[in-house]
């Protein structure tokens, strides 16, 4: 008797421990940086943030280095719930709905300040085309501001003519167009390649990404022309958020809500340990010149022009939103 008393509270407390691990929600966050990037070292600790708030019913498991999907699958896996939640850099996906590269355009935001009021100008319309895509805006962090690496002396616009220019955007190809270089598509994941090979001769990108990939190893000059400051989105499937308990959402939105004050904090300390990277690796640090500043601005008009001629009322709504925010 004792031993099918025994047995049977044995049983219920298998099924107890059995329900438990079952009620435990696993996300799969799928992103393109290494894990030593300050955008996935921000992840995991949002990771581990919502694990303990949630305490252990919604775990994320964040694959950095494209170890899941690639950069450019990464938004449509979180689309499809082939990956619960996931990390894009926005602007590449300007050509599918023009606000998302509108923190791409050159020299409308190019501080940190400026950068916060565009993304606040931009968020509304965010939401609602990511609602409609099937996805929730988790949070969104800047990279620090774009400049130009290259070996040779960049003192005006006319300096880039003939570049073999990478680009990573509709925007950064227009401007390779207008200033005479001749763009290549090149993911961050290639870029170290692309440059030993000859591929690509210059580029524009942030102070982190050039440091990220010791870009001072074929590289000599870095113009800090701080053209723009774009932003990864993390997002998460809509019906995967949906699925959760209402207080797993709550901590998941709060995780999320620091996540992106610590990510933005972050950004402003990486632009300038970047910076320093970059000098101690022995590239030439350059404030760009007047007449440089002059024809990149002259480029940026025409690029602005162009956007908003494609994105219409939204666009225009957004650039309104934005100046009167200044």
């Amino acid at each position: 008797m004792k031993r099918r008393i025994f047995l049977a509270t044995a049983l219920v407390a298998g099924l107890g421990l059995t329900a438990q691990v079952q009620a435990a929600t696993q996300w799969d966050l799928a992103s393109a940086y290494p894990a030593f990037n300050f955008h996935s070292q921000n992840l995991a600790q949002f990771a581990k943030d919502v694990d303990a708030a949630t305490q252990g019913d919604l775990k994320i498991t964040v694959h950095s280095g494209a170890s899941l999907f690639k950069m450019p699958e990464i938004k449509r896996a979180v689309q499809g719930n082939q990956a619960q939640a996931g990390e894009f850099f926005m602007v590449s996906f300007q050509n599918e709905w023009q606000p998302f590269g509108v923190d791409g355009l050159p020299f409308l935001a190019s501080n940190y300040d400026e950068a916060w009021k565009l993304y606040q100008a931009q968020k509304p319309a965010l939401e609602k085309k990511l609602d409609q895509q099937g996805m929730v805006l988790l949070y969104a962090v800047a990279w620090p501001p774009q400049s130009i690496y290259s070996n040779k002396p960049i003192n005006s616009g006319a300096d880039l003519k003939g570049m073999k220019w990478r680009v990573y955007s509709p925007t950064t190809a227009r401007i390779g167009e207008l200033v005479g270089a001749q763009p290549v598509t090149i993911q961050e994941a290639e870029l170290t390649q692309a440059l030993a090979t000859g591929v690509i001769e210059g580029l524009i990108t942030s102070s982190a990404t050039g440091a990220d990939n010791k870009l001072y190893e074929n590289l000599k000059y870095f113009t800090n022309v701080r053209a723009w400051i774009p932003k990864n989105a993390v997002v998460a499937n809509k019906k995967a958020v949906e699925a959760l308990s209402p207080a797993s959402r709550e901590a998941l939105m709060k995780a999320a809500a620091a996540a992106e004050q610590r990510g933005w904090e972050a950004s402003r300390k990486v632009d300038a340990d970047s910076i320093a990277k970059l000098k101690a690796g022995g590239m030439e640090i350059v404030e760009p010149s007047a007449q440089l500043k002059s024809d990149l601005a002259k480029v940026g008009d025409t690029v602005i022009q162009e956007w908003t001629a494609k994105a219409g009322d939204e666009g225009k709504q957004i650039l309104d939103a934005y100046r009167s925010s200044l």
